[in-house]
């Protein structure tokens, strides 16, 4: 198909599913936790159906898997993205723009801009067409944009030989990956899968943190003001003596590369109990675990300082380094995506993400799922923004993947 009508289709159905509002909510402990998320793939089942996808299942956690039987020799292979979009405070609902970029700063709306002084990379796209925000919202090309281009190439695939193709659309990665968590993997048999949901030019991951999340529960002493000496143990004070244990240098502010931290993600207190909730990252797995014990002797100690206040402390593993799953044995995921990158006309540049994605979790369940750029830019803000032309480029390394036409 002509690369024109291509780009059209794929501007088409992004808009379409971004129309969707299907923002995750972390307080809802069902799955999934927004309703949209479901309607979503009530949509995408039926598109399935209608390009000739077989096994369609839609469970009740809104996990949707479906198979495209291959006519190439080969294990299947797999293609994983995720239905909702991150909740930073800003709107749920998208309304995106496609716009022209002249080399001038980009008026989005509701006061924002997009300006290439703030961001240079946009000066490789002058010219060109991009997808922005209207300064309400994210965009949501993480992770639409990775819907938007498996569904084309998917529709397309009868037209060339292609592999054994398994894909499952999952909600809710955005808060701990519990789609990915919920999702019965005897309908994602396969031997090798790509997630879509990375950002920059032509960028791909097989390493992602080892990541945790630590729920310190404090339990105070109330007392009036008038009688508190001796008495009021003010539960906020003594999180913040917990939070003055940790290294201030080791923070997501303060840290690059393969560096990791303790992250204060949250608190939230009154007179008698604060919650601290901590994050917990890094790479390298045993220092991972050294992370783990300095939040409990933390815990120790101020238990120990103040001896009437009562503590608590749940530490829960959420993913892990997509590296430490890659063996001799598979490592042809990975050199099948920079082959497969490659036809885009550039290389592939492996990037140390400092996050994860579902392919961290569903690499420690046997399947190797490095990650794949989706042409997006700016993650989880008003200034994301998605060039057409990159767009095209993720379209075509996963067409590339499915066909093996590298």
């Amino acid at each position: 198909m002509h690369t024109t009508s291509l780009t059209q289709e794929l501007v088409e159905r992004f808009f379409r599913y971004v129309a969707i509002s299907s923002q995750s909510d972390a307080s809802n402990p069902v799955v999934p936790t927004s309703p949209g998320q479901r309607v979503l793939a009530e949509l995408l089942a039926d598109e399935l159906r209608q390009i000739g996808a077989i096994d369609v299942v839609l469970d009740d956690y809104a996990c949707l898997t479906a198979r495209f039987p291959g006519t190439l020799p080969g294990p299947a292979l797999g293609f994983c993205a995720h239905l909702d979009t991150v909740d930073v405070g800003l709107s749920p609902d998208i309304y995106p723009q496609l716009v022209r970029f002249s080399g001038q700063r980009i008026e989005l709306g509701h006061g924002q801009v997009l300006d290439p002084r703030q961001y240079p990379v946009l000066e490789d796209y002058l010219g060109e067409d991009i997808i922005c925000t209207d300064g309400s919202s994210v965009l949501g090309s993480d992770d639409k944009a990775a819907l938007a281009s498996i569904m084309t190439a998917l529709s397309h695939l009868g037209e060339v030989e292609h592999r054994d193709i398994v894909l499952a659309f999952v909600p809710d990665e955005e808060i701990g990956l519990r789609g990915a968590k919920a999702l019965d993997l005897t309908r994602f048999a396969v031997a090798g899968a790509y997630t879509v949901d990375c950002e920059g030019q032509s960028t791909i991951a097989y390493e992602t943190f080892n990541a945790g999340q630590a729920i310190v529960e404090i339990a105070g002493v109330t007392a009036h003001p008038m009688s508190a000496k001796g008495v009021l143990v003010n539960p906020n004070l003594v999180a913040h003596d917990l939070i003055s244990c940790f290294d201030r240098n080791q923070t997501p502010e303060c840290t690059a590369g393969r560096e990791g931290y303790i992250w204060v993600q949250g608190i939230d207190g009154n007179q008698a109990r604060t919650i601290v909730t901590l994050n917990i990252r890094d790479h390298d797995k045993a220092r991972y675990e050294e992370r783990k014990t300095e939040i409990l002797r933390a815990v120790a100690e101020i238990e120990k300082r103040h001896p009437r206040a009562q503590i608590s402390c749940q530490i829960d593993d959420v993913y892990a380094n997509i590296a430490d799953a890659l063996k001799p044995e598979n490592q042809w995921v990975v050199q099948d995506l920079q082959a497969a990158v490659l036809t885009t006309g550039r290389p592939a540049r492996p990037l140390v993400m400092r996050g994860g994605t579902d392919g961290s979790y569903l690499s420690t369940q046997g399947i190797p799922t490095p990650n794949i750029f989706t042409g997006g830019f700016n993650f989880h803000s008003v200034h994301e923004f998605l060039p057409v032309s990159e767009f095209y480029r993720s379209y075509r390394t996963i067409w590339a993947l499915m066909t093996r036409q590298f």
